[in-house]
């Protein structure tokens, strides 16, 4: 293990939404769209009307150990185990789950300095609701609000959680952006996928098209950072086309090999880049950053291969070299089997930010342990992953 003597940033800590984290301050006409109701004696989730098993337990009573999935995401799995067998048994949820107080105490527990603190639940609402753009803003402003009122967006000046932010009215949205960056947030969150469009859902629009400068303007001139956090993107549309219908709702934690392989995560994160780079967002707001979180490195360096060869056809079409604009503005979280020091020789140590995902079961158990998978990287690359980086993002430093 190494010397540390800096404190440890991460970027990607979690928490469980209770239902007031929704409910406390949603407006009764929106009550119906989003309702915990009992299925055969078992509360369940029911968005728009339709019963969800997207997460299965949405009261987070119990749920899977942190780490505990460690062994699939690594490959270690010679038996041929399933998630939930390689997973064990469900464990009773802890207080530093839901509340900002008692996560808090874990981290000093797990020498953590500070981080940022993600929902979980939240990535349910936006592919469910998208011809409903009111409900998912009443959704996330309800849950912004509680967050606001019951932690606060900067608590002790350690712990950062996001809110998120839907893109649909862009007026409505920079209306929601000034709310919370009025109550202290250091970043906010937008889904990595298409915004639904205005007559059709099925027929989006891409993130960094101008009609979207409202919002990239004032995250610009507040010098915050967006978190690009995997979600449910609609994605698997993809497997339901070469599937006939495939098996309908989607389910992160059931897996395929068709599915995984086709990389709904990838290419979600990737598209959604594309458009920042290719759509100028970054040409026209020098001072925008975005983060990448849970979703990987693998589609890294495809894409900017992809955009070197592009502008060497198409140079004109860029005001500038998309690879360069990419890596002054793109910060990526790798996972912890990811080849960090290959990622840190394509963006830059400057560019790569440590996440554990604690407390889910994909992360790491003990946040320390990603120190293992960096040895290969110098003791200075080391504490710019681990600390600097992100401590940069939060406080607004530009380079």
């Amino acid at each position: 293990m190494r010397n540390v003597n800096y404190p440890i940033y991460d970027v990607d800590r979690h928490f469980y939404e209770p239902p007031e984290a929704f409910l406390t301050h949603l407006p009764k006409e929106y009550r119906k769209e989003f309702q915990y109701v009992q299925v055969n004696g078992r509360t369940k989730l029911a968005v728009g009307g339709v019963i969800s098993d997207y997460i299965p337990n949405p009261t987070f009573d119990v749920v899977a150990a942190p780490g505990a999935h460690e062994k699939w995401y690594r490959g270690e799995n010679p038996e041929g185990l399933s998630l939930r067998e390689i997973g064990g048994e469900p464990i009773p949820s802890d207080p530093a789950f839901f509340d900002g107080a008692a996560h808090l105490k874990v981290m000093d527990e797990q020498k953590i300095h500070a981080a940022l603190f993600i929902p979980t639940l939240a990535s349910v609402i936006e592919e469910r609701l998208a011809d409903k753009p009111d409900v998912i803003a009443a959704l996330m402003h309800a849950s912004n609000r509680w967050l606001a009122e019951g932690c606060g967006f900067a608590r002790e000046n350690r712990l950062f959680p996001v809110p998120m932010i839907n893109l649909f009215d862009v007026d409505r949205a920079v209306e929601e952006l000034e709310y919370v960056l009025k109550h202290g947030a250091r970043v906010v969150g937008i889904r990595p996928a298409p915004v639904a469009g205005t007559k059709d859902p099925m027929e989006g629009r891409a993130p960094g098209m101008s009609e979207f400068d409202p919002f990239w303007a004032r995250v610009n001139e507040a010098k915050i950072f967006v978190m690009l956090h995997v979600s449910d993107s609609g994605y698997d549309k993809i497997n339901r086309w070469w599937t006939a219908g495939g098996k309908g709702e989607f389910r992160p934690f059931e897996k395929d090999p068709f599915a995984e392989t086709l990389d709904w995560m990838g290419r979600a994160i990737s598209d959604t880049l594309t458009s920042l780079v290719c759509h100028g967002v970054f040409d026209r707001f020098p001072d925008v950053r975005v983060a990448s979180l849970e979703n990987g490195s693998s589609w890294l360096e495809p894409l900017l291969e992809r955009l070197a060869m592009n502008y060497k056809k198409m140079p004109k079409a860029f005001k500038q070299d998309p690879v360069e604009s990419f890596k002054k503005h793109v910060f990526i979280s790798p996972f912890y089997e990811d080849p960090v020091l290959r990622i840190c020789e394509i963006m830059g140590d400057n560019r790569v930010l440590f996440g554990s995902d604690w407390p889910h079961p994909e992360g790491l158990s003990h946040p320390w342990d990603f120190f293992k998978d960096i040895e290969d990287l110098s003791d200075a690359q080391a504490q710019r992953v681990m600390s600097t980086n992100l401590k940069g993002l939060l406080e607004g430093v530009r380079d």
